[in-house]
């Protein structure tokens, strides 16, 4: 069994896994910033190791610093997270190189999912459904628009090396087709180090569903229901629900037992996340996160499974603890994300917690890393806490969580909690009637 994890994080994501360590009885090792010397994680942690200055570069992606922390600190094994270098495949390999055990897949599966042309591939050899697209990367201007004119317009242009809608331009018609093309190519080799790109043909009302998985190295995969996803800022998640409203049972069912099928087939060790746009009754892969995701904690509320705990076990050899036929789907769950930012020009917001109180309550849960008196630098995401609610259904979910975001108080940073206060309101929002579009367009009326 795993003695001592670190984590190579910081936020409420690493608060999160120090305490699904602490329910193990593993020791933990916080590594911070000096921005971050007085954060809860460090304050929690066993054992905490500076890593260097405030800049990500320096600190939380610096990897000869990271695992001269675990080395030191006699850690067994190393849990990135999210972000960072949680999907890098050269941090994985270099992990289990220096004789650590790395809390995720192997970096194999890692670098073939983070290839977004190849996790296509992948997964349409796995009998599972893709975007129509070129199949591959497009080289050439005059080779892409070859391939635009066979796919059709609107059309999506697509870093092939990233994710979170950077290096991402809809074409809707030849005429922008070339503009997209050249702006894709130079965000994804700024963003990625990667210029190459691919096309997808573009849904105009498409919803963003992602199917959960967890496997162990003994070919057992199982998947936890889906999780919607549509509520986006430029391709960024802000509220997510769990399960989504257009899945029945029947099909959630069939569905995600393939999809745990293929990750077994494919020999997938660890969480992951599938994601798919639905369109008019059909799902279509478009990437696969091989880390924990920002939004688990609906899924542990509607299946009353601890994903991080699963994740920390399978990473340590051991078989699931869980079958398919174990999980159940209790009621309805939503997490709103708690940026600070400003929630009408999203300008990130930074500055000291004045004033700090969590909502309670029948159903309620808030991971955060806040406390009065904790300081939110200017250096990092802007992801600060996460308000997750969970009812016996949507309608009752929406209710309380009306309620919690009106209890909740975060003093001396704008938050977003005012737009999801409006989005708990909005009427197409309580009928469930929106897509990964919605908010774009509605932010032109707030």
């Amino acid at each position: 069994m795993i003695k001592k994890i670190l984590i190579a994080n910081r936020g409420e994501i690493a608060v999160r896994i120090l305490r699904a360590c602490k329910d193990l009885g593993i020791q933990t090792v916080a590594v911070h910033s000096t921005a971050d010397a007085e954060a809860m994680c460090v304050r929690l942690a066993d054992e905490s190791v500076c890593i260097g200055p405030p800049a990500p570069r320096e600190s939380y992606l610096n990897i000869p610093a990271i695992i001269s922390a675990a080395c030191i600190t006699g850690a067994d094994a190393i849990h990135p997270g999210f972000g960072f270098l949680s999907e890098n495949a050269t941090f994985a390999h270099m992990v289990e190189e220096h004789g650590l055990m790395f809390v995720g897949p192997k970096a194999d599966h890692i670098a073939m999912m983070g290839d977004k042309i190849m996790a296509k591939k992948t997964i349409t050899k796995l009998g599972l459904p893709t975007v129509p697209g070129s199949g591959g990367a497009v080289t050439s201007a005059d080779k892409a628009l070859r391939a635009a004119a066979e796919i059709g317009y609107p059309l999506l242009v697509k870093a092939a090396g990233g994710g979170g809608g950077r290096g991402m331009k809809v074409a809707r018609s030849k005429t922008e087709f070339a503009e997209a093309y050249e702006t894709a190519k130079r965000e994804a080799a700024i963003a990625f180090g990667n210029d190459r790109v691919y096309l997808e043909k573009y849904l105009e009302k498409p919803r963003h569903i992602e199917f959960q998985i967890i496997a162990d190295k003994y070919g057992n995969a199982v998947h936890l229901g889906e999780r919607d996803c549509s509520l986006q800022r430029r391709n960024q998640k802000i509220w997510e629900e769990a399960p989504s409203v257009v899945l029945n049972p029947e099909f959630r069912d069939e569905f995600g037992r393939k999809i745990a099928q293929s990750m077994s087939q494919l020999g997938y060790v660890g969480v992951g996340t599938l994601e798919f746009l639905y369109e008019d009754g059909q799902l279509f892969f478009i990437e696969m996160n091989t880390r924990i995701q920002v939004e688990h904690p609906i899924t542990e509320m509607i299946t009353g499974v601890d994903i991080i705990r699963e994740q920390i076990l399978v990473a340590d050899g051991q078989k699931l603890s869980i079958r398919q036929d174990d999980i159940s789907f209790r009621g309805h769950a939503i997490e709103c994300r708690i940026n600070a930012e400003n929630y009408k020009t999203f300008i990130p917001s930074a500055g000291t917690i004045s004033n700090y109180h969590c909502p309670g309550g029948p159903g309620i849960r808030v991971d955060s890393a806040l406390y009065d008196g904790c300081k939110i630098p200017p250096y990092y995401d802007s992801l600060i806490a996460k308000l997750i609610v969970h009812a016996n259904d949507r309608q009752q979910c929406l209710a309380r969580l009306r309620r919690a975001l009106r209890e909740y108080v975060i003093d001396g940073v704008d938050t977003l909690m005012p737009l999801h206060i409006e989005l708990a309101d909005n009427i197409n929002v309580v009928n469930a009637d929106f897509d990964i579009h919605f908010l774009e367009k509605l932010y032109n009326t707030l």
